[in-house]
């Protein structure tokens, strides 16, 4: 809705015109209907047909409920039409040009029995206007500061939620497509060394089947949908499918281990430790040279806890990594408010343990 066309702006200044019209024909009949008219005329022709620039109106106004409330003081009850208008049509900082000119409007009518030939009543007269125009000017600044405020409050949520986004997208791509891809290539590349049919077909199927399984987790990740082993099953089967998916393609035994009471867990838990589990082995496939992997699910009083270990080459934590796998599943674990902690050292494998409040 356009401010042209708002009601606060149109009906309510009408109604209180009416009002004071009414006023104005009780006690005076009708020889000052005519300054009504004319600012009943003003208000409907440059402000609702014609549209003239908000400072030629606001100034119109101003102008004419001067003139009236010189006349008819009562006039001074229609300066909160005035106050709105110069609050929602004038640009900062004509509009606390604008405010001003109304409260002296304000404060005239205020001052009306104030006798203004004497430099008594001058004072008292500047007075009433102080406490009208500085009250309102400050009223205008604090809200324009707070107006301020809030715009950059609501950018800066803006741009929170534009990077938030990225960072969820660029888990999900290295979630998705990259470990998928990685696979994919671990394969075609044991298919061109291999010399026998059955294991060049059995490595074809798997990168095939990685393939779709990829493309299905990336339309999933756009679309912001759950992982597809969460849509059939709890966690520990969930993790199950992965390690068992995980083990036939990478040829490493993994054992899935669930402890505890098991339990629901929310949405967002269920899908970052699953994640979670997903790059700790595809961590494993890429750089621990591992035989065997454990990875164990344990739900506790205040939480769950999942841990996956390897008896791989292990590496130094102190060492800067220079890839994105733990960075994102420090991310996933800690935006429920969980840790992510990783023990290692070389020749001596690897433990992964996240744990979230559930």
């Amino acid at each position: 809705m356009s401010l042209r066309t708002h009601p606060v702006l149109t009906v309510g200044p009408y109604l209180l015109l009416a009002a004071l019209t009414v006023i104005t024909a009780a006690v005076d009949g009708p020889r000052g209907l005519w300054l009504c008219a004319l600012l009943a005329a003003w208000i409907l022709g440059a402000f609702t047909l014609y549209e003239a620039p908000p400072e030629v109106f606001v100034t119109g106004v101003v102008v004419l409920n001067m003139a009236l409330v010189i006349k008819y003081p009562w006039f001074g009850c229609f300066t909160p039409a005035g106050y709105l208008y110069a609050f929602h049509l004038l640009p900062w900082p004509r509009e606390l040009a604008g405010v001003a000119a109304v409260a002296v409007v304000a404060g005239t009518a205020q001052a009306t029995g104030v006798d203004k030939s004497t430099l008594l009543g001058i004072l008292a007269y500047g007075g009433v206007l102080a406490a009208n125009v500085l009250p309102m000017c400050a009223f205008g600044w604090s809200a324009k500061r707070s107006a301020d405020t809030t715009r950059r409050l609501q950018e800066s949520l803006a741009a929170n939620a534009v990077l938030d986004e990225r960072q969820r997208m660029a888990r999900e791509i290295h979630d998705t497509l990259a470990q998928g891809l990685t696979g994919i290539i671990t394969q075609l590349e044991a298919a061109s060394h291999t010399t026998s049919k059955d294991e060049w077909q059995r490595h074809v199927d798997l990168a095939t089947g990685l393939a779709r399984e990829s493309l299905t987790e990336a339309r999933r990740s756009v679309d912001a949908l759950r992982p597809e082993p969460l849509e059939t099953a709890q966690l520990s089967a969930a993790l199950d499918t992965v390690a068992s998916r995980w083990s036939a393609v990478h040829g490493i035994p993994v054992q899935v281990t669930t402890t505890g009471s098991v339990r629901p867990l929310s949405s967002s838990a269920e899908t970052a430790l699953l994640r979670t589990a997903q790059e700790a082995l595809a961590n494993v496939a890429k750089h621990a040279k591992a035989t065997r992997v454990g990875v164990t699910l344990s739900f506790m009083d205040r939480s769950v806890v999942l841990d996956v270990r390897d008896d791989g080459s292990g590496f130094d934590p102190g060492v800067r990594s220079v890839g994105f796998g733990l960075e994102s599943m420090r991310q996933r674990v800690e935006e429920l408010a969980g840790t992510l902690q990783v023990e290692s050292s070389p020749g001596s494998g690897t433990a992964i343990s996240a744990s979230v409040v559930a």
